[in-house]
């Protein structure tokens, strides 16, 4: 009974409520006003704000993927363009500071270690792919602020292997360059004896770097080879300017090929006639040179 009377108590106040409603409503309308501009005047302002925050974060990260295509692409455009006579290693510097900033505006922690990693990775570049000898004191100054990223970005990674072991790997190679062999030894085999390492890439570059680690202690020199003697200049000879006022070379007139005289001779004997003559009777005496006429086809009187 008990229930049932409750369960009619609120009937009766829902429907008294209801039945009040519109004169609440007239009494109330102001009030009503205000709260509901209120109201969508924050659901504006929170939809705008996710958005921003949305698109802002879209924005930087597509900063950061350009920034590193860049990078991966340096190399070779370095490399093109001393092979033109010019440099732009120096490129690498600037972007590297951009690396930095975007490490900086990351809100994902293993986005931030992967631009400090990259960041540390330019600063070694750089000095790797420039022209000319850096001196010791430089190398050492460049090859710290490496570190100091490489340091932050191990920090950052925390239980990523992957990261983790890109970030431990690197700081190894700065003791490298540094000369500092021992140390470097020491970081691969931490590296190598990591158990939440194993199967990243990072391992095995520290494993093959262990093996290789005493051809990397033996310093390069680069002898400068001698300069070859200047070639002997090719001498032409002197030409003299023609003189205007000398008269011009007469021209030469062909020459007529003679045959020799005894094929002329030769020829002019066929072309004389000869002289008739009668066989000989054999008794007829013979004539003597007096009996010849002179013109050569006459002949003599029997």
């Amino acid at each position: 009974m008990k229930s049932q009377h409750r369960h009619e108590l609120k009937t009766n106040e829902l429907a008294e409520w209801l039945a009040n409603l519109p004169e609440w409503v007239r009494e109330n309308a102001r009030t009503i006003v205000y709260v509901s501009i209120i109201a969508v005047l924050v659901v504006a302002v929170a939809l705008y704000y996710w958005r921003v925050r949305d698109a802002e974060a879209t924005r930087k990260q597509v900063e950061l993927t350009n920034l590193i295509s860049e990078m991966a692409q340096s190399p070779s455009q370095i490399i093109q363009s001393q092979a033109q006579g010019f440099d732009t290693s120096f490129n690498l510097l600037p972007l590297s500071q951009n690396l930095q900033l975007a490490a900086g505006n990351a809100k994902n922690d293993q986005v931030a270690a992967l631009a400090l990693i990259k960041s540390a990775q330019a600063i070694r570049m750089e000095l790797h792919y420039r022209p000319e000898v850096v001196s010791p004191q430089e190398t050492a100054t460049q090859i710290q602020k490496a570190k100091e990223s490489y340091t932050e970005a191990l920090q950052k990674a925390g239980i990523g292997p992957s990261l983790k072991a890109v970030a431990k790997f690197g700081l190894g190679l700065c003791e490298e360059e540094l000369r500092n062999f021992d140390q470097a030894e020491k970081i691969y085999r931490q590296i190598t004896e990591d158990s939440s390492l194993d199967g990243t890439t990072a391992a095995v570059q520290a494993k093959r770097r262990l093996e290789t680690m005493a051809d990397y202690k033996q310093e390069v020199v680069f002898f400068t080879p001698p300069p070859k003697p200047p070639a002997p200049k090719a001498t032409q000879p002197l030409v003299k300017p023609a003189d205007t006022n000398a008269p011009a070379p007469a021209a030469t007139q062909p020459q007529v090929r003679l045959k020799p005289p005894e094929a002329n001779t030769a020829l002019v004997e066929l072309a004389k006639p000869q002289a008739r003559l009668t066989p000989l009777d054999s008794n007829t005496p013979s004539t003597t040179p007096s009996n010849v006429a002179a013109h050569p086809n006459s002949l003599p009187d029997r």
